[in-house]
């Protein structure tokens, strides 16, 4: 199928409202540290305030999932992103006004992570519906997410420059309501859904239980955990550091817009190679990842540092669309959403661990030393996925039949 195929009335809504929601993600981080900061509440403030939206994001997001099978992805997120509306319309017109109080701050962010973890599970089951080619539609939402990662943290920091943070939220605010209504317009035909009169925690196991039955899912989460603390962890907080002390600030920008292009490139190339084994390929492209650990251990100059930034945000690009279509196609759709939210709660789990850790590690080891064995580690990884049959046989599924649109909309 081709380009032409795939963008379809419920493609192109879908991806306008994912576009924008990841524009809206990579925009909060920044908008996040520069309002806290300016409100007065320093680092700490700024620590609070992210570990306030990443706490009930972990904590629900198994929850969305159930909720996702039970009620439909789209009325979940759909919900998820009204809410958001509200709380960043809130912060905006409390820093348009005033200086707003940490407590208001802290329950915003906290209301938006809740909201999060209620929209995050139904991606995953919303992809095979509103696309026939679900690969090339995670490669082309792939290529968008680079585009927002590129984009967000420049406009919000230019935002803030030249009108205050409070205007970066109300931007923020509009990317979900935009979202919000995207998600409104697409005609979807019926979803699977969970009987209502079964229990949450019967929900939860049954969800668990399809997890755990495939060998291949929770090889790579098992390998992911060990990645979160020692490559993933580390790898941002550790090497930002090394760049900017010995190149400078705007160095470390070039190798973000360097990262930014790789994964640009590894999103299009994704879009055309469709190996027989995705994870298989995904996972041979997934050793250029060590080369961002690699290039900050060993002091690179600029171009090296370059280089290695484009190649392993390519090989990251690669393997998120191998392993995000092969969880799309490879699991039920009536389990899709509590399956991907124990995947989404494994992947990202331990990540927090190593960034806790990473400065201690450090200040024993050496930022060059933890770097190191970072990239030692990723290149380990890689070589476990492909020795586990699981992983390493899993062929491509078939492609779904073309979604059936509903007469009207939902």
């Amino acid at each position: 199928m081709g380009m032409a195929g795939l963008w379809t009335r419920n493609f192109g809504l879908y991806f306008v409202a994912r576009s924008v929601a990841l524009l809206g993600d990579a925009i909060l981080p920044v908008a996040v540290a520069l309002a806290v900061r300016g409100a007065g509440y320093g680092d700490s403030g700024v620590g609070l305030v992210l570990a306030a939206w990443m706490g009930p994001f972990a904590a629900l997001l198994l929850f969305g999932g159930v909720f996702a099978d039970r009620f439909t992805a789209r009325r979940m997120m759909i919900g998820a992103d009204l809410v958001r509306v509200a709380t960043q319309t809130v912060v905006a017109v409390a820093l348009l006004t005033g200086r707003p109080s940490l407590w208001l701050l802290l329950v915003m962010s906290a209301l938006a992570g809740s909201a999060a973890a209620m929209f995050q599970p139904g991606v995953a089951s919303t992809v095979p519906r509103v696309a026939a080619d679900v690969q090339r539609a995670n490669a082309t939402l792939r290529v968008a997410d680079a585009g927002a990662q590129l984009l967000g943290p420049v406009l919000a920091a230019t935002l803030t420059a030249a009108f205050g943070a409070g205007v970066v939220y109300l931007l923020n605010a509009g990317t979900f309501a935009i979202s919000a209504a995207c998600l409104v317009a697409l005609r979807l035909g019926p979803a699977p859904v969970v009987a209502r009169g079964a229990s949450m925690l019967r929900d939860l196991r049954e969800g668990w239980y399809e997890f755990r039955s495939r060998s291949w899912m929770w090889s790579v989460i098992l390998i992911w955990a060990g990645y979160g603390v020692l490559l993933f962890g580390p790898i941002y907080p550790l090497g930002s550091g090394l760049v900017t002390e010995r190149l400078g600030e705007h160095a470390y920008g070039f190798t973000m817009s360097a990262l930014g292009a790789g994964t640009v490139v590894g999103g299009l190339v994704a879009m055309r190679y469709r190996p027989a084994r995705p994870l298989a390929a995904g996972a041979v492209a997934l050793l250029g990842f060590a080369m961002i650990p690699l290039t900050y251990a060993t002091h690179a100059p600029l171009g090296l540092l370059l280089g290695g930034h484009a190649v392993g945000g390519a090989a990251w690009a690669f393997w998120s669309v191998m392993w995000a279509t092969s969880v799309q196609t490879q699991v039920p759709p009536d389990v899709l959403n509590r399956v991907s939210a124990y995947e989404i709660a494994g992947s990202v789990g331990t990540v927090p661990i190593g960034q806790a850790l990473a400065g201690p590690a450090a200040a024993l080891f050496g930022a060059e030393s933890v770097l190191g064995v970072g990239a030692a580690v990723g290149v380990a990884g890689c070589l476990v996925l492909l020795a586990v049959p699981g992983i390493r046989g899993l062929r491509r599924a078939p492609d779904p039949c073309p979604p059936v649109p509903a007469a009207q909309p939902a």
